[in-house]
């Protein structure tokens, strides 16, 4: 057998693996799309539950707050027993009581008409008497009081005037339900990013791990043509060892992408909380039209940023705190009423005014502390709106830069192709060098790597361009693009 012969099958065994690594391609079972698996994740992730939960929470707690303002009414019931001890001075009574007497028999002896020889006489040994026999009586007396009783009552009150606070509790209550529908939406937008991240990694090291296995057999094939081709003396031992590291550096490479699948394998099935998931049918992909204008995205990304409506409505729930700590200031007016239900029917209604005058707390910082607050959100907010004009115009940028690359990654595709089959017919016909075999074929393997890697920059700028804009919803219209390429 001629080296010709052996060069020839060296290359239809080449050519073989290089049909059954682009046929390989197409056993990928179709399995989980893009869109199932958002779906997927939207529904059943543990973030989704929670912020949902969330969102619930806030709206039972504006309807809460609902009835402030309205009068409340509490049904009380006060049982108690009591035992008082006091003591009663009787000395101004004594007194009173013997000046009592005294006047009374003095008036009833001038009733009498007695002379007066007789009559003073009379008088005046009547005062021993009298002043004797009180003198008998006490001078405290003391008094035990004891009782059991049950109260129950009826009580009333409404403010009036609370000076603004009842409204801002309510609004507070109302931004809040608005805040937590922006944070759930805002979370499922980072859970759909992180999605595509993770699917399309999963896609990505596919790929890579793919080119490493067609790499390795086409290194494998070289190296065992080289081998026999050795033993017949045609190329020297150096030959044969070049395919032999060539060989054994593809068998490095494919083992470090097997590793790099596994784990993002793990990572995917870990985010849908799945452990069976290895098929994915949505491919990279490169759309060949550009995206939105620039200009466009830069005008209309606040109104469809979540992030920038949370943060636009934390202003508003600063503000409505500043109102809040205004009504602390202010007096409170409230109508009140309580009605007995015993037996006795007793009630009280009326009207009162609370005005704080000191409580420790500086309600003038406190006002201060909060417009100093709503400032700070306002400033934030302006800062994070700069961010994101960064974000939109860096992304848009490299979603464009790796829309050209793709059309140069095929035309070089095309020419390494070519060039592989130039040196393979090189070498069979005794002009070319083994060398020159391996770079080509390194090249083309290379090639079809950085189209996958390239492909993926360009999924991952759009997602970050979608999500900065508040439009990561439209994600899967990107995928359905009618003048879009797959990476397959």
């Amino acid at each position: 057998m001629n080296m010709t012969n052996y060069k020839s099958k060296l290359f239809l065994g080449c050519g073989l693996l290089s049909g059954l690594w682009l046929n390989s391609q197409s056993l990928y079972a179709q399995t989980l799309s893009f869109q199932d698996a958002e779906k997927q994740l939207l529904q059943s992730s543990y973030s989704s539950q929670a912020y949902q939960s969330l969102e619930q929470a806030s709206k039972l707690e504006a309807e809460a707050v609902k009835g402030l303002g309205l009068p409340r009414v509490d049904l009380n019931v006060r049982a108690y027993a009591f035992r008082n001890e006091l003591d009663i001075p009787l000395g101004a009574l004594k007194n009173n009581l013997e000046q009592s007497l005294t006047n009374g028999l003095n008036n009833k002896i001038d009733e009498f008409n007695l002379a007066a020889n007789i009559a003073n006489p009379l008088k005046e040994g009547l005062q021993q008497p009298i002043h004797d026999g009180v003198g008998l009586i006490p001078d405290t007396s003391k008094v035990v009081l004891e009782d059991q009783v049950i109260r129950p009552t009826v009580s009333m009150m409404m403010p009036l005037y609370t000076g603004g606070l009842t409204h801002s509790a309510k609004e507070i209550a109302n931004l809040q339900v608005g805040r937590s529908q922006l944070s759930n939406q805002q979370q499922q937008d980072t859970q759909r990013f992180e999605l595509i991240q993770s699917y399309f990694n999963v896609q990505l090291q596919k790929q890579l791990h793919a080119a490493a296995v067609f790499n390795l057999n086409a290194m494998q094939q070289h190296y065992r043509n080289a081998l026999k081709m050795e033993q017949q003396g045609f190329i020297s031992k150096g030959q044969r060892m070049q395919f032999e590291v060539a060989r054994n550096n593809a068998e490095r490479s494919q083992q470090n992408m097997q590793t790099n699948l596994n784990a993002s394998l793990f990572q995917l099935n870990n985010l849908l909380q799945q452990s069976s998931i290895t098929e994915l049918s949505t491919p990279l992909f490169v759309n060949q039209t550009e995206p939105q204008a620039l200009n466009q995205l830069l005008k209309t990304f606040s109104q469809n940023s979540a992030l920038i409506q949370k943060m636009q409505l934390d202003t508003q729930l600063a503000q409505a705190n500043v109102k809040a700590q205004q009504a602390a200031k202010k007096p409170n007016v409230f109508a009140f009423g309580e009605y007995s239900l015993d037996q006795n029917q007793n009630w009280i209604v009326g009207v009162a005014a609370r005005y704080n005058l000191f409580s420790g707390i500086d309600k003038n910082k406190n006002i201060q502390a909060a417009e100093l607050k709503r400032y700070a959100t306002e400033l934030l907010t302006s800062r994070t709106q700069q961010e994101i004009e960064n974000l939109i115009y860096k992304s848009y940028s490299e979603a464009l830069s790796a829309q050209q690359s793709h059309a140069l990654l095929e035309q070089n595709l095309k020419a390494a192709q070519e060039n592989l089959r130039i040196q393979e017919l090189s070498f069979k016909e005794d002009i070319g060098t083994a060398t020159q075999v391996i770079d080509a074929q390194n090249m083309l393997s290379g090639l079809r790597a950085e189209t996958a890697l390239n492909a993926y920059k360009y999924v991952m700028s759009l997602a970050t361009l979608l999500q900065s804009h508040g439009s990561i919803t439209e994600f899967p219209n990107y995928i359905q693009h009618t003048n879009t390429h797959y990476i397959r």
